[in-house]
C-alpha cells in the first residue's frame, strides 16, 4: 500500500480469527497513536488500482487496548470486504487517524441501565463498551453504578462472536447481563439457548430484567429490520426519543450494503 497522508496511518492485521464462510474477527495495529471512545469507529481502506477504497467499522476493542479489533461480516459484492476477507495478519491497510461515531455511552441522563440490541457484528460497539466499563470497575474508577443488559440474535450459534467472552464476563461481574439468541435453532440440534429474533424476545427479556423506561437507555446496533422492529416495541413499551441509540450497517435497498 503505497498512499499514506496526513489523514492516514499505515494499519498491520496482528490476528485473525474466522467464525464462519463469511464472519471473521481481527485484530489491528492501527500504525500511530490512536484515540477514541467506546462505541466510536474507524475508517479502513485499501488502494485498488490507484484509488483508496474506504469503509467505517465499528471497534470492538477498548480504548484501553493497544491494538483495535473489529468483527466483519464479508459482503460479496461490497467494495471493500471482499479484499479485506483475503488478508492475512502481516498484511497492510489503510487506517485513518481518527475515530468518529456518537453511538457511544449514555452516561450523562442520569439513566444507570443500558439496554443492547444487536444482530451479529452489530455487537462490536457493545462489547467495546463492556471491557471499557470493566477494566475501570476492576480499578475502582468505574464512572458510577451502571447495569448492562445485552440481547444479541444471529442465524446460527457460531455467529457469535463474542459470546464466550461475554458469557464468561457476566459470570464474574454483578452489573452485565448477555443473552445470544439464535433464530435458525433446528439447523443446530445442540443449541440449548435462547431462541428467535431479537425483536421476538425483547418483551420477555425488559419484562424479566423488570427494566423500566425512565430508567434505562437503549441501543440498537445491527440490521436495519432489527432496529426499526425494536424501536418501535421499546416507543409501545414506554420508551422516549431520547432514550433511545441507534446505529444501522446498512440502508436496505435493491442493491446489496457496500461494506
Amino acid at each position: 500500500m503505497s498512499q499514506t497522508s496526513e489523514k492516514h496511518y499505515k494499519a498491520k492485521i496482528v490476528s485473525r480469527r474466522d467464525l464462519s464462510p463469511d464472519l471473521w474477527v481481527i485484530r489491528v495495529h492501527p500504525g500511530g497513536n490512536f484515540h477514541y471512545v467506546a462505541g466510536q469507529y474507524a475508517t479502513l481502506g485499501e488502494e485498488r488500482d490507484g484509488k483508496l477504497i474506504e469503509r467505517a467499522y465499528s471497534i470492538a476493542s477498548s480504548p484501553y487496548e493497544e491494538d483495535l479489533e473489529f468483527f466483519i461480516e464479508l459482503v460479496h459484492q461490497g467494495s471493500l470486504t471482499p479484499h479485506l476477507y483475503n488478508k492475512k495478519p502481516g498484511e497492510m491497510l489503510s487506517c485513518r487517524r481518527i475515530a468518529k461515531g456518537r453511538f457511544t455511552l449514555d452516561l450523562k441522563s442520569g439513566r444507570t441501565h443500558h439496554l443492547m440490541l444487536a444482530t451479529v457484528t452489530g455487537i462490536a460497539p457493545f462489547v467495546s463498551y463492556v471491557r471499557t466499563y470493566y477494566h475501570d470497575w476492576k480499578k475502582s474508577k468505574a464512572p458510577g453504578e451502571h447495569q448492562f443488559y445485552i440481547l444479541q440474535g444471529a442465524s446460527h450459534p457460531n455467529e457469535f462472536g463474542f459470546r464466550e467472552e461475554l458469557e464468561k464476563m457476566a459470570g464474574e461481574v454483578p452489573w452485565l447481563k448477555y443473552v445470544p439468541t439464535a433464530s435458525r435453532p433446528w439447523e443446530v440440534p445442540s443449541w440449548t439457548g435462547e431462541t428467535g429474533r431479537v425483536d421476538d424476545v425483547i418483551r420477555k427479556y425488559t419484562d424479566e430484567w423488570k427494566l423500566e423506561p425512565e430508567k434505562t437507555s437503549a441501543y440498537l446496533c445491527g440490521h436495519p429490520n432489527m432496529v426499526d422492529q425494536g424501536r418501535g416495541i421499546l416507543q409501545r413499551a414506554g420508551w422516549k426519543k431520547e432514550a433511545i441509540t441507534e446505529e444501522v450497517y446498512f440502508i436496505p435497498s435493491d442493491a446489496p450494503p457496500a461494506r
